[in-house]
């Protein structure tokens, strides 16, 4: 898919205050961003931002940081959010990075249709390859809990491997989320796409 570019981006992200600028100057204290002790959730390429917006609203005690790396979809985001979700906050950066943002302070973490890289060559670039599961490893603050969606097969039973043999248990999984009884599910704009067009969602909540 072709990416977009917002020509006013810039100003756009400058002006907002669910932004937060230099978050590196914040690891070990996100909680003072926020003002209070709520659990910590974060998504890894929140895209355009229903999922994470949407999780925000409906579950105002619990803190969501978005992260995305392009500054045009960031700022597309930005357009949608509403003006009083306190609980949600956006940073731009490169998930190699991620590490260097968060410090034992995070309860859960969303991989929404990451990309699956399919080339055997790139497949340390992974979200779940054990190159990033070691850096979760010191952003998480006691349990560890990754809840992944995908549309791509292969990338899913990668994870499942890759999840199992770093420690951790699947506690849910599902070969085809939509036709199971998972419940409360909220779509990713992916998500309703491929639902329309008949793929596959594949689902696990995996917990160290």
């Amino acid at each position: 898919m072709r990416l977009r570019n917002v020509k006013n981006k810039k100003e756009i992200l400058s002006n907002s205050n669910y932004i937060i600028e230099n978050p590196k100057e914040h690891i070990g204290k996100w909680r003072k961003v926020f003002t209070n002790n709520n659990p910590i959730y974060i998504e890894i390429g929140m895209g355009k931002g229903k999922f994470i917006i949407e999780n925000a609203i409906n579950n105002p005690n619990i803190n969501y940081i978005g992260i995305e790396k392009s500054d045009s979809i960031l700022s597309i985001a930005v357009k949608r959010m509403e003006k009083d979700i306190s609980n949600l906050k956006l940073i731009r950066l490169d998930a190699t990075n991620i590490d260097e943002v968060f410090d034992k302070e995070i309860s859960l973490l969303y991989l929404n249709f990451s990309d699956p890289w399919p080339k055997e060559r790139h497949s340390k670039r992974r979200l779940t390859s054990n190159i990033f599961l070691d850096k979760y490893n010191k952003i998480f603050k006691e349990n560890k809990i990754i809840c992944q969606k995908t549309d791509n097969q292969n990338l899913f039973e990668y994870s499942v491997e890759s999840l199992t043999r770093h420690g951790y248990q699947i506690e849910k999984i599902s070969l085809d989320l939509h036709n199971s009884e998972l419940k409360d599910n909220i779509m990713t704009e992916y998500e309703e796409r491929f639902v329309k067009e008949n793929k596959i969602i594949y689902y696990l909540l995996a917990k160290k």
